[in-house]
């Protein structure tokens, strides 16, 4: 009987540490935030809404949405609870009402900032940051982005094979050290970090923003606009700018992304467009100042 007693105690016990394992539910996720995402490394559950309603332009170039106004949410669990990250392309007029219905669902704002110069229309990014209920927090979200323009739906349906890049993409995956991807004719490259920041005591993995980032869109003619963010401890912040504005490449943001972060991190934007040829040792000359994982 003792013994007995015992299992029965032991296993219950045992049941709220099982049950705090449970990972969420990421489709009552997706439902609630009102569009389905995919499983990334490190079982984070993020969803790509990019502004396809948006006609942005800069210096002459129409702006894909996946180079420059791709919105996207994180979550990473927490037991049967989340994390959640992300970071929203709004426009000017959008900003306003999209934070007061952030702030009511207890949506924290950690970031509003622009990316480019002289784009127009103007783009600006929110980045925001919850706990908790998944479902909750997506459902909040939702009902903040419902007042902008953001599309829950794409416009038209995904090609099943992207847009050929014409760009040496061999070139680019040996410069920066990373292989690439295709996503909708713009070449995205993600670079991990040796030493990824930690929150809460979670690590920030690269699907919650926390790599660096460099989009490559294709111009003709072996030309490319190249936007992106570098993400730098304070030491690495002005090697970077320098070898950047040395080579030709704009500065034009240096900002945070989140609040509580450790080590902290910043955040530099940049613009330009040339061959690639001209590109890519400015971008080579960055990277070689920032503490990234070797190329496995």
């Amino acid at each position: 009987m003792r013994n007995f007693r015992f299992l029965a105690l032991s296993a219950l016990l045992l049941l709220p540490a099982q049950a705090a394992s449970a990972a969420p539910d990421w489709a009552a996720i997706g439902q609630a935030l009102g569009k389905t995402g995919t499983v990334m490394a490190g079982g984070v559950y993020r969803v790509g809404l990019p502004r396809t309603d948006l006609n942005v332009a800069l210096d002459g170039i129409t702006l894909k949405p996946g180079f420059a106004l791709g919105s996207w949410v994180g979550f990473m669990p927490m037991g049967n609870q989340v994390m959640a990250m992300g970071d929203l392309v709004l426009t000017e007029d959008e900003i306003g009402p999209v934070m007061k219905k952030m702030e009511q669902g207890n949506i924290q704002i950690s970031a509003l900032h622009n990316h480019l110069f002289h784009a127009s229309p103007a783009t600006f990014y929110m980045h925001i940051f919850a706990q908790g209920d998944g479902v909750t927090i997506a459902r909040a979200i939702h009902e903040g982005l419902a007042l902008s323009h953001t599309p829950f739906t794409a416009v038209a349906p995904a090609p099943a094979t992207p847009p050929a890049i014409d760009l040496d993409t061999a070139a680019i995956d040996a410069a920066l050290g990373a292989k690439g991807t295709n996503a909708g004719g713009v070449y995205q490259v993600g670079i991990a970090r040796a030493q990824e920041p930690r929150m809460n005591g979670m690590v920030l993995n690269p699907p919650m923003g926390a790599s660096e980032g460099i989009n490559f869109q294709p111009l003709g003619g072996g030309k490319a606009a190249i936007t992106g963010d570098f993400m730098m401890t304070a030491a690495e912040v002005n090697p970077v700018l320098r070898a950047l504005r040395e080579n030709n490449i704009q500065v034009t943001a240096l900002h945070s992304h989140m609040l509580d972060e450790n080590p902290r991190m910043f955040f530099m934007h940049f613009w330009a467009h040339d061959d690639l040829t001209r590109l890519l040792p400015g971008l080579k000359a960055a990277l070689s100042h920032i503490a990234v994982a070797s190329a496995r």
